[in-house]
């Protein structure tokens, strides 16, 4: 039993690279160039924050909007650690607390393509 698997197993080692031998190279169709790559994307404007600041008695607040959608709200409290309320899925609704401490770090979202 252990020899004829010893056997199948250099057959299969020869004999596929034997096999793959007999491929003709001048049959072969040659790869066709590939197209030539698209201009640049140029934009008039650069997708840019607005940020509003808000100076409060016990934090500073600072509303970051694109388009005029508030996506972000930075509050800066005068006693302990800042801290961000996100809006995650763009519904308006700011349910995300996120600070130094929690590990549940946003990541990057940016508005490719609108109309």
């Amino acid at each position: 039993m252990n020899k004829k698997l010893i056997l199948l197993g250099l057959l299969l080692c020869l004999g596929f690279p034997l096999y793959a031998d007999e491929v003709n190279p001048d049959e072969l169709e040659d790869i066709p160039e590939p197209p030539a790559l698209p201009d640049p994307v140029e934009s008039g404007e650069a997708i840019e924050p607005q940020v509003t600041i808000i100076q409060r008695d016990d934090a500073t607040i600072e509303e970051y909007r694109v388009n005029g959608v508030l996506y972000s709200v930075k509050i800066i409290p005068v006693v302990g650690p800042a801290y961000y309320l996100v809006d995650r899925d763009g519904d308006g609704q700011l349910e995300s607390r996120v600070n130094d401490i929690t590990r549940d770090i946003p990541v990057p979202l940016w508005l490719i393509f609108s109309w």
